[in-house]
């Protein structure tokens, strides 16, 4: 009776299907295998931070997203970073420098709006109510408060600093789910430059790794013994890490020609697919932050090439440079003086430099 029993609970836990990662046991053999879960989209999970907008803690609203976060990905891939530091660079180029505001200051002020989407300026004054200057404020720290006046620098738990209500100017990036703070404009590109990143991460790891992408070592010589094997396992194990890809020599007398076989594991598709998620991946972050590849430094792969650079950077600055340089002229507006100022983009005009 017990037998029965036992014999029908192994039946119907057999023909119970399987639960996502579970082990399937193969009949007859010792080999494993699982099973992957479905897709799961995107949408669904991250919808619901629309409704978040920006949190209120009692004295400022937090940002609706971590800045902490977006800063340290601004600079995961090489393309990304460049193409800000370059249109910092273009900014910087044509600033006209004030009095009240240093090249320096104007530098970080513009920076900050680019890879955060808020620039942050805090307006100084003397006894006598004169403007001594306009500081940067890192727009990495600041909060702004309840009454969408008065900003905070917070720099981590009870390292904080109240700004003078109206000293403090903010160049927001427009956002379509809130008003309080702005958003940079290649966030659609985050996900492009950290695919970027772990195509490179998971390259560096290829090649630390002595085998690779691995493989399988498949031995079907009966010529073979225990002893013979285990002297084989050690010496591959050897041949991993620092003091790779040695050269590994195996005697087997009376083996057969396919007795042992070396089996790549997805070897040739990590060769294949990386160049092109590399390629992919550069080109979603330029269309982002909408700057030509050949004023990227990057290198065409087609006899053609890209075209003219006078022409691509011409086109760029009355696209890309002007409309920036124009919404960073709205601190002109709150401060009642004209600091921000810059002169017209001229390119190089010798072509000789441009075509050596």
């Amino acid at each position: 009776m017990s037998n029965r029993r036992s014999r029908n609970t192994q039946t119907s836990a057999a023909t119970q299907p399987p639960f996502e990662g579970d082990l399937l046991p193969a009949a007859g053999a010792k080999m494993e295998a699982f099973t992957f879960g479905d897709p799961t989209p995107v949408l669904d999970e991250r919808g619901i931070l629309d409704y978040l907008e920006c949190w209120l803690n009692g004295r400022w609203y937090e940002p609706p997203m971590s800045l902490d976060g977006l800063a340290k990905s601004s600079r995961a891939s090489v393309f990304l970073q460049s193409g800000l530091n370059f249109k910092r660079n273009m900014l910087a180029r044509t600033f006209i420098p004030h009095k009240l505001l240093t090249r320096q200051t104007f530098e970080q002020f513009a920076l900050d709006f680019l890879w955060c989407g808020n620039g942050y300026l805090e307006k100084r004054d003397s006894m006598m109510r004169s403007t001594l200057g306009l500081q940067p404020a890192l727009g990495k720290y600041m909060r702004r408060g309840v009454d969408l006046d008065t900003y905070y620098q917070v720099r981590g738990w009870g390292d904080e600093h109240e700004f003078k209500t109206g000293t403090v100017f903010h160049q927001r990036e427009a956002d379509i789910n809130q008003e309080i703070y702005g958003l940079p404009e290649w966030l659609p590109a985050l996900q492009s430059a950290l695919l970027n990143e772990s195509a490179t991460l998971f390259r560096r790891k290829y090649y630390n790794n002595g085998s690779h992408a691995g493989f399988i070592m498949y031995m079907t010589d009966t010529a073979q013994n225990e002893t013979d094997v285990a002297a084989l396992r050690s010496a591959l194990k050897a041949a991993k890490g620092p003091g790779n890809f040695r050269n590994l020599f195996m005697y087997a007398p009376g083996g057969k020609k396919d007795g042992i076989q070396l089996i790549p594991v997805s070897e040739v598709a990590a060769k294949d697919e990386f160049a092109s998620i590399k390629n992919i991946s550069r080109d979603d972050m330029l269309a982002a932050l909408r700057i030509p590849p050949q004023l990227m430094g990057i290198v065409p792969q087609n006899a053609g090439g890209f075209g003219s650079i006078k022409e691509a950077a011409e086109i760029w600055a009355m696209n890309e440079l002007e409309p920036v340089q124009a919404r960073l002229q709205q601190v002109n507006d709150w401060l009642g003086e004209e600091v921000v100022r810059f002169r017209p983009f001229e390119p190089v005009a010798d072509n000789s430099l441009l075509n050596p």
